[in-house]
């Protein structure tokens, strides 16, 4: 697997695959053709059919100022490696030198040559059996497996991770109005916090947990700059639940980035033996993933065991199977906001479940994201992020401001 700075990345929204991948595809590409004057970039099937409502167009043509920027949109085209793929070329020069690259989920993205390669691989473990049989070996839980691995370089990264989440969280607070897109959907974020300051006990702590997530998700939806945990699309999720449990538990900052570093690594886990891409596996590899990473992250910060840890990430991600990518409009707004929110108050509940057990159950973690891959690729392409069917296709296109 792959380091846990692979899956959290900060960027802006509001798509990981859609917008942070194709922006570093761009810049790496203007970095070789430096002097040119004029670029094509050809969009195919995932990124084509939604990348208007992703400002995939927009964040290409950004990066690739001042150029001229001639953008080719193929929706019927799908290339064999992954949905989201696009193709830089240099205009009116002699080598147009044609280059295909895969955003192929949470910004990350290969081309023919790095695709498939294990180059970049630091863990020796490859699945969550790997993981248990290392803390059955050695005594280390989760986080300590992850920091022994990934070296003093991490802690920093966490650190920087964490501190974006919680200005995500307090931007989207007390932002309020109109997300972009033209859905006219309202912020809700600002008004659920303010509700909250009324309640108490178990009602106001889950009215924050929805604020939060909220906050975060409405921020993304803006183009804010958030942390894929695992994408963008997910971002909500995670630092509701971190932000919720720090509160709960007076808890130190410390504890925290323990807490994402045990995520990490459950969404690793699931990145490297099946996908974190909603064009790839529908929404379940994104939401899911995230509810998995923010159960394990809230079972270990209210004390519990490997197993589980494990048996909270199992539930959060078996919980959304089959959970479609159908956004109307191509806008990471409807339904993916709410799912965000409930997904978070999903990840308390998968831990309190398994507070109250002893860890053991039926379905194990390799099994339930071997399932979700399967099923992902059983699910047919209308509902993995394509608009073409599902909630996309009923949403009032009167609605979108041209």
């Amino acid at each position: 697997m792959e380091s846990i700075k692979e899956l959290y990345r900060i960027g802006r929204g509001p798509s990981s695959s859609h917008t942070m991948g194709p922006v570093q595809a761009a810049k790496i590409y203007k970095q070789r053709h430096q002097n040119a004057e004029s670029f094509r970039v050809t969009l195919y099937g995932s990124l084509a059919l939604t990348g208007k409502g992703h400002l995939t167009d927009v964040a290409i043509i950004e990066e690739l100022a001042p150029a001229k920027v001639d953008i080719v949109w193929k929706k019927d085209e799908r290339k064999d490696f992954h949905p989201n793929a696009l193709q830089f070329e240099v205009v009116g020069e002699k080598d147009a030198d044609p280059w295909l690259v895969y955003s192929v989920g949470g910004g990350k993205i290969v081309d023919d040559d790095s695709k498939g390669k294990e180059s970049d691989m630091i863990y020796t473990q490859r699945n969550m059996q790997d993981v248990l049989d290392y803390y059955k070996e050695t005594g280390k839980v989760f986080w300590e497996l992850v920091c022994e691995t990934e070296g003093d370089d991490l802690k920093e990264h966490l650190t920087e991770v964490w501190k974006v989440m919680k200005e995500a969280i307090a931007r989207g607070l007390v932002n309020e109005g109109l997300i972009p897109g033209g859905l006219k959907l309202q912020r809700k974020s600002a008004s659920y916090i303010a509700k909250s300051r009324s309640l108490s006990g178990h009602a106001k702590t889950t009215s924050k947990i929805f604020a939060y997530a909220l906050a975060v998700s409405e921020e993304n939806a803006s183009g804010g700059v958030v942390v894929t945990a695992p994408t963008c699309g997910s971002c909500g999720i995670l630092p509701a639940v971190l932000k919720i449990s720090q509160e709960q538990y007076e808890l130190d900052d410390e504890k925290i980035i323990r807490a994402l570093a045990t995520a990490g690594l459950i969404g690793n886990i699931v990145k490297h033996n099946a996908s974190i891409s909603g064009a790839e596996v529908g929404c379940q590899g994104e939401v899911g993933t995230a509810c998995a990473m923010a159960s394990a992250a809230a079972t270990q910060l209210a004390g519990g065991s490997p197993a589980q840890i494990e048996y909270a990430a199992e539930m959060g991600l078996e919980h959304h199977l089959g959970l479609t990518c159908d956004p109307i409009n191509g806008l990471v707004q409807i339904p993916c906001i709410e799912r965000n929110v409930h997904a978070a108050s999903r990840a308390f509940d998968s831990a309190s479940y398994s507070l109250l057990s002893d860890g053991k159950h039926f379905i194990s973690f390799d099994v339930v994201t071997k399932t979700m891959n399967e099923t992902g690729k059983d699910m047919p392409s209308m509902y993995r992020e394509t608009a073409l069917g599902g909630l996309s296709i009923f949403g009032d296109k009167d609605f979108v401001d041209n």
